[in-house]
């Protein structure tokens, strides 16, 4: 049993250090917030006997180098697996200053410090916990790997179930029709979701996405094909409204503006203006 839970933990560290390495860039400059022109992953194998590597190291701007872990679980040894880490780094770049970030993805609540006091220094680094995280900064990179990270973010007060439809919706437009690739995307999305105790949600948006999938339909109007479905029976124009309307809540969620939603949906601006307006007096 403790072995399965250090498998799960271990599949969650790889499928997160995999994704971090895809947009490093985009990483530091939304989520860190350190405004890099070139981030370039260095190759060199820092590795113990333990065999510990670093997760991610990077050269930004040639001005420093850029040293990320991910934890996936409360560690009260971190402070000191980091300053090794920082040790270990220094040895192989000596003139260069080092910034260090631990990336916390975990179920259980952040606890870890970040420093580790001696007699005669303190050390320190920055402790970035996932949770906390705006999903928007990274579901705007639009990117599958920044997509798939989103899910372990806040959600804020957005609808959760809306959230991961678009989230599946865009991850299955990247995919381009390969399905192979789609069911990489969704693997390493269920594997994280169950972090944030959203597998059946992620079922769900599967479920939904199974049930629209057999029509070649724009972006966001995914949604239209389901709402005419269920209008058979109640009237064609009825279905059709209904299924416009959700698909024009998914967008809103990220996109304010109703002409760029007309746009995106090949629909009347008009028509979008008053859904917003509905659904502007529903949350009031």
């Amino acid at each position: 049993m403790q072995r399965d839970n250090k498998m799960k933990k271990n599949r969650k560290d790889i499928i997160s250090k995999e994704i971090i390495n895809s947009i490093i860039k985009e990483l530091a400059n939304e989520i860190i917030g350190i405004n890099a022109k070139n981030v370039t992953i260095i190759k060199d194998e820092i590795q113990r006997i333990e065999d510990r590597r670093a997760d991610v190291v990077a050269k930004v701007d040639n001005e420093y180098i850029l040293h990320i872990e991910i934890q996936n679980s409360n560690d009260n040894s971190m402070p000191l697996r980091m300053m090794r880490y920082y040790t270990d780094i220094k040895f192989y770049h000596q003139d260069l200053p080092i910034h260090q970030y631990l990336i916390y993805i975990g179920k259980s609540k952040l606890t870890m410090k970040n420093e580790q006091k001696e007699e005669k220094f303190t050390y320190r680094y920055d402790i970035i916990n996932m949770n906390e995280i705006d999903c928007e900064k990274l579901i705007q990179m639009d990117k599958p790997e920044s997509l798939i990270l989103s899910i372990l973010c806040d959600f804020k007060d957005r609808n959760k179930q809306e959230v991961i439809n678009h989230i599946i919706l865009k991850l299955h437009q990247h995919a381009k029709e390969n399905e192979r690739k789609f069911r990489e995307y969704m693997m390493m999305l269920e594997e994280l979701s169950k972090n944030r105790n959203l597998e059946k949600l992620v079922e769900k948006g599967e479920e939904m996405l199974t049930e629209i999938n057999y029509e070649t339909l724009p972006s966001f109007n995914l949604g239209i094909k389901k709402g005419i479905e269920k209008g058979i029976e109640k009237g064609i124009e009825k279905g059709r409204e209904e299924g416009l309307e959700k698909g024009i809540k998914g967008i809103y969620i990220f996109e304010k503006d109703p002409k760029k939603i007309a746009q995106i949906m090949d629909i009347d601006e008009k028509f979008v203006k008053i859904v917003i307006s509905k659904l502007s007096k529903e949350k009031k």
